[in-house]
């Protein structure tokens, strides 16, 4: 019998999210016989601790006797229990400098880590993701904040919303005036925060529509790759090529910042492909964008006044463009107010928990209990035994600098 635990989130600020809610562990142990799940106590996840123990899951503070122990945020180091397969966002494989000690205390304890950003098919689609919930919540905040810069509306915070579906019912207070929106990306950040669009009732218009036509009701226009960028010595777009050399390329983002009044960043950006936009783009007097919601929080990316990441509890800032500098929220016309939480899913934690265990149930778990016919767990694990594995011997210089 393997013994599957659900531990207690350990970073600060803690999540609330969780790998499996309630319901889905009683659905674990009826189609996995082979497996039983057990609950770390915790006092800040999503879902008590009784919600567990109504449904005959053991909840308990000691894990020594589990085998796979699984988590959403990086483990603290001195919580790592020695031997044990843990499976959690490790937040490494980029060389991310500051977890470079918990992949070391990894190796160091003979810990067998399965990133969940790694769990991807055989084509190199990811398989669980909190993507539509950070699309859906950063679009949310997005629209928050336009209507409280402009004293529009009043909604809820997200997090105040008991699930996605209550989020979805405070979107029906919003009321806007003909404003134009741009939503960058096509995956599942961009998809999530379409679905926020739509429920609110913005009518979604095409590329070329949103750049020569007046409207007299609020729209939004989704822009991919292909919408603002052209090749520097001419001809079409091409997808492929611009993934693999986005060098080629520069973007002509501009003429819809013109004419944007809010923008949602949801695209992820390559650091060799152009940027959005500059700050002396910004200095233009017809740049007209007020508010920006980085869905994405790239600090130092493709957005310049994304300086630092906000909070749930303190979201938002004003950007002065003139001085590089930021500012207490709603300085004036002169600023740009910016959110860019970097953790947006933990606002609607029973909504995207239940989202993501699903995913895990249905795609992951089969091959975790030792029915992985295409290695998929294989090409998930970052190190076993006290070493790297095959896919990730990139990371061994990153392991062996000192901190």
């Amino acid at each position: 019998m393997t013994r599957i635990a659900l531990i207690r989130e350990g970073k600060v600020p803690p999540d609330k999210r969780v790998a499996f809610t309630p319901l889905q562990t009683e659905e674990i142990q009826q189609r996995f016989p082979q497996a039983t799940v057990v609950c770390q106590k915790s006092d800040v996840r999503c879902f008590h601790d009784h919600e567990y123990e109504a449904l005959d899951i053991r909840v308990q503070d000691d894990l020594t006797d589990c085998d796979i122990l699984m988590g959403i945020k990086e483990v603290p180091i001195a919580n790592l229990i020695p031997g044990k397969t843990y499976l959690f966002f490790s937040h490494t494989i980029k060389k991310q400098p500051h977890n470079r000690a918990l992949l070391q205390a990894v190796l160091q304890k003979k810990i067998r880590l399965v990133d969940y950003e790694a769990l991807k098919d055989k084509q190199g689609n990811r398989l669980v993701a909190f993507g539509r919930f950070a699309g859906m919540v950063g679009a949310y905040n997005g629209l928050w904040a336009y209507g409280k810069r402009y004293r529009l509306f009043d909604l809820r915070r997200a997090f105040a919303c008991f699930d996605v579906n209550d989020l979805k019912l405070e979107l029906r207070k919003i009321s806007l005036p003909a404003i134009k929106i741009i939503l960058t990306g096509s995956g599942r950040v961009a998809k999530g925060a379409m679905e926020t669009l739509d429920t609110a009732g913005i009518r979604k218009v095409s590329p070329s529509d949103y750049l020569t036509k007046t409207f007299e009701e609020p729209v939004y226009v989704q822009l991919g790759s292909g919408d603002y960028h052209v090749r520097k010595e001419g001809g079409h777009f091409n997808r492929e090529e611009f993934h693999k050399h986005p060098e080629r390329y520069r973007s002509t983002f501009l003429s819809f910042a013109h004419q944007t009044d809010l923008l949602l960043a949801g695209a992820y950006w390559n650091p060799a492909a152009p940027v959005l936009f500059t700050r002396q783009d910004m200095l233009n007097p017809a740049f007209a964008i007020k508010v920006i919601a980085d869905i994405t929080c790239d600090i130092g990316g493709s957005i310049p006044s994304t300086k630092k990441a906000t909070t749930i509890h303190e979201p938002l800032y004003d950007y002065h463009a003139a001085s590089d500098s930021i500012h207490p929220i709603f300085q004036g016309q002169g600023y740009t107010t910016v959110m860019s939480i970097d953790n947006l899913p933990c606002e609607l934690p029973r909504s995207a928990s239940e989202e993501f265990g699903r995913d895990l149930i249905d795609r992951v778990l089969g091959p975790l209990l030792g029915n992985d016919p295409d290695g998929l767990i294989a090409r998930a694990t970052l190190a076993e035994n006290g070493a790297l594995t095959e896919h990730f011997r990139y990371l061994q210089d990153y392991v062996d600098e000192p901190n």
